[in-house]
Order: C-alpha cells, then sequence, then structure tokens
C-alpha cells in the first residue's frame, strides 16, 4: 500500500497545483478513480492485447466523467505511464490536499436507515462542533447497525450506534 501511495503523490502534487483544487477536477477525478478502482477495468487495462486508447476510452465512457483538456492529458499521462491502479489513491491523496487548504476532512455516516436532508444539516452541525472542523459528509446505509449512527472521520470513529451499545453490554455482563 506504501508504494502506491508513493507513486501517487506526484501526480496528486502536480495535478493539485495545476487546478487549484477546484470543485471541477476534484468531480472527475473522483469519477476516474471509481471506474480505475474496478478489478475488470484493471485487468483489460493490463491485456497486452488492450491498446492504450482502448483503455481511455473505456475509462472516459465509463465514467462519465466531463473531462478538460487538461483532464484528458492527466488521464492519458496516466495510462501512458502504467499507473492506472494508481488513481484511487491520486483522488484520495488530492482530496486530503483540498481538506488541509480549506481546513476540512471527509467523513462517513454510517446509519441503519435512510437520513432526509433536514436530519443531515442537524447532524452534520452537530458533527461539525463534536470534532471542530468543517466536515464533507458521506452517507452509507448500513442495516446491521440496528439504529443510530457510527461516523469515521479519518482515524477518529464515533459510534453511537445500537450495534456497538448491545456490543458493550454484552462485554459488561461477561466480565
Amino acid at each position: 500500500m506504501a508504494e502506491l501511495a508513493t507513486i501517487a503523490r506526484p501526480y496528486a502534487e502536480a495535478l493539485y497545483k495545476a487546478s487549484s483544487g477546484d470543485a471541477a477536477t476534484s468531480q472527475w477525478l473522483d469519477a476516474l478513480a471509481a471506474v480505475a478502482g474496478n478489478e475488470q477495468m484493471l485487468q483489460f487495462a493490463g491485456n497486452p492485447k488492450a491498446t492504450e486508447q482502448q483503455v481511455f476510452d473505456l475509462m472516459v465512457g465509463v465514467s462519465k466523467a466531463q473531462l478538460s483538456e487538461s483532464g484528458r492529458n492527466f488521464l492519458r499521462a496516466i495510462i501512458d505511464n502504467g499507473r492506472l491502479a494508481a488513481l484511487p489513491e491520486v483522488a484520495r491523496q488530492f482530496r486530503d490536499m483540498k481538506n488541509a487548504q480549506s481546513g476540512s476532512s471527509d467523513a462517513v455516516v454510517h446509519s441503519a436507515f435512510p437520513i432526509s436532508d433536514f436530519d443531515l444539516g442537524r447532524v452534520s452541525a452537530a458533527l461539525e462542533k463534536r470534532f471542530g472542523r468543517k466536515l464533507n459528509l458521506t452517507v452509507v446505509q448500513d442495516e446491521s447497525l440496528i439504529g443510530g449512527i457510527r461516523v469515521v472521520v479519518g482515524d477518529e470513529v464515533l459510534d453511537t450506534s445500537v450495534k456497538a451499545r448491545l456490543e458493550q453490554m454484552k462485554v459488561a455482563l461477561a466480565a
């Protein structure tokens, strides 16, 4: 994993400097990274019979990303250098640089049930106060939580789910 991070760093830094971390770049980069993270896509790209142009066309077609000329050049450089597997790591490092500049963090909210926009706004305000910084929330539904939410911000976890409380009770009763 460290190897991918090392490979991805110069690409992420160059893209960040060239784009100044704008939102449009972040959108197409995330779309391309999602496609590049697919095992079948990586197998196709690694096939010696597949040309670089075929890989490029497939990436652009499947991702449906609106690429600028610099975005197309970036994707071509990634493909030409055989670094498609590093693209998800490039996107992660790009987001980290963007977050560092804006003083925010990415947060994943795991919820047993769908969260309405109104409730998400209230949760977001409470979490930003709790973690002391602006958060970019992503909601993932996870029925195994039974109820409540589990929030992951970097290496910090706030787990208020029913599942976690039941586990705590289980440990306390077994002791």
